[in-house]
């Protein structure tokens, strides 16, 4: 059996764990989930790896290496998938990281630090509206008592949800890892997005995970008749909302060069009607970037126009921040590190930033990050169309292969 074909069984090994009809379902915490994370677990064993799970639902497999003491270089992803989502999306990064096991058992290679898969817990926020449980946890950023009663579509709450797990809601902590080093820590991940199909990279490397700031914003103007209210005469909360839509694209197509996004995600109009002009409406509004200071300059822009309209068409508007994340940058010396290796193999690549959230983010306070992109078939991820083409997954793996391969060798680190 080749390398292409095994992976493939693989993968698809680990997609049969499906509780839905349409795509992937496997969310967090569920029966299924748990099935597929044993399996896991029991395929990492095949490999003679050491196996444990942490309170948290974390898998951590690791691969001993010859000389003790020294920090694992740690390869992890996710195994859970929103409902109704794809068959890639954080499952290529842990299936590939078994196959850089595999290849390095048969190949007979001994690596002087030892080696970590991880499957983090939970990292889609579909279940319990809070993302990356297991690698918070793990990097020690995890509020119990903020998480303990969040639930999901069921009413199940989160504390439940261990318990049916057989894991311990209140020993939650003690998935922390955050006295320990990493060497390094990988993640391989689909782009969910078309940057890398539209430019013909076969890899991206990744320079930061940009941090969204949310915001809630209700227009208040007038309902009228649309038959009878002259134009002059009207409030219309609707045209407020889009006047703001369209002035953040506009001042966000002026930070392209910080890869600055906004977008005004939910337009709620109450009481709407075709021979109404409306009367309330209601935004949700997300800017991400990687550079606050041209996120600032986003959000600023957009306290100035809310102002503007308001005078403008006489209406009443009330903004909430609903949250303020901030962004992460990865590790330059990975990024110099893992461009060598796609130069060496003669890939086109390309330095991009990360819209979407990873559990490698977390894993900033463990040690230096490298997170590398594959392409995704027209941009598409949470949706049981994506796809990546199998020739990119075993690209992307050979560059992960090269560069746990190069740190988990001693001798690197005095070159």
């Amino acid at each position: 059996m080749d390398k292409k074909e095994r992976y493939e069984r693989l993968l698809n090994n680990i997609n049969q764990y499906n509780s839905g009809e349409i795509g992937i379902t496997r969310v967090a915490y569920t029966g299924v989930e748990q099935a597929c994370t044993h399996a896991f677990m029991r395929m990492c064993k095949a490999e003679m790896m050491e196996i444990r799970m942490d309170p948290c639902g974390n898998i951590i497999a690791r691969r001993d290496g010859k000389i003790k003491g020294l920090p694992p270089v740690v390869i992890g992803s996710h195994l859970d998938t929103v409902y109704q989502g794809g068959k890639y999306d954080g499952i290529v990064g842990v299936t590939a990281a078994l196959e850089v096991i595999k290849r390095l058992n048969d190949k007979k290679i001994e690596t002087d630090h030892p080696i970590e898969i991880i499957s983090f817990a939970c990292e889609e926020s579909s279940r319990f509206g809070v993302s990356t449980i297991g690698s918070k946890a793990m990097a020690g950023l995890i509020n119990k008592e903020k998480y303990r009663f969040l639930t999901d579509r069921d009413g199940i709450s989160m504390e439940k949800a261990f318990s049916l797990c057989a894991l311990d809601f209140n020993s939650i902590e003690q998935s922390s890892r955050i006295n320990e080093q990493f060497k390094a820590f990988f993640e391989l991940h689909i782009e969910q997005g078309p940057v890398l199909v539209n430019n013909k990279k076969k890899i991206g490397i990744v320079t930061g995970i940009a941090a969204p700031a949310r915001f809630l914003i209700r227009i208040f103007g007038k309902a009228s008749h649309s038959g009878t209210t002259p134009m002059n005469m009207r409030s219309d909360a609707l045209l407020g909302a889009s006047e703001i839509a369209l002035e953040l694209e506009k001042v966000a197509k002026l930070e392209q060069a910080h890869e600055t996004v906004a977008t005004v995600g939910v337009l709620d109009v109450f009481s709407g009607a075709m021979n109404v002009v409306p009367g309330e409406v209601e935004i949700k509004v997300d800017i991400r970037s990687t550079s606050i200071p041209s996120r600032e300059r986003v959000i600023e822009h957009l306290y100035k126009t809310i102002s503007s309209i308001k005078d403008d068409r006489k209406l009443n508007i009330e903004s909430k921040e609903i949250s303020v994340e901030e962004p992460v940058l990865l590790s330059t010396d990975l990024m110099e590190h893992l461009k060598d290796i796609c130069e060496e193999k003669q890939l086109s690549y390309q330095f991009m930033q990360s819209g979407a959230g990873h559990d490698a983010m977390n894993m900033t306070r463990l040690g230096p990050v490298g997170l590398i992109f594959i392409p995704s078939v027209d941009g598409l991820s949470h949706h049981p169309d994506e796809f990546t083409e199998m020739d990119d997954i075993l690209i992307g793996i050979d560059v992960l292969e090269e560069a746990v391969l190069q740190n988990a060798i001693a001798i690197q680190e005095f070159l």
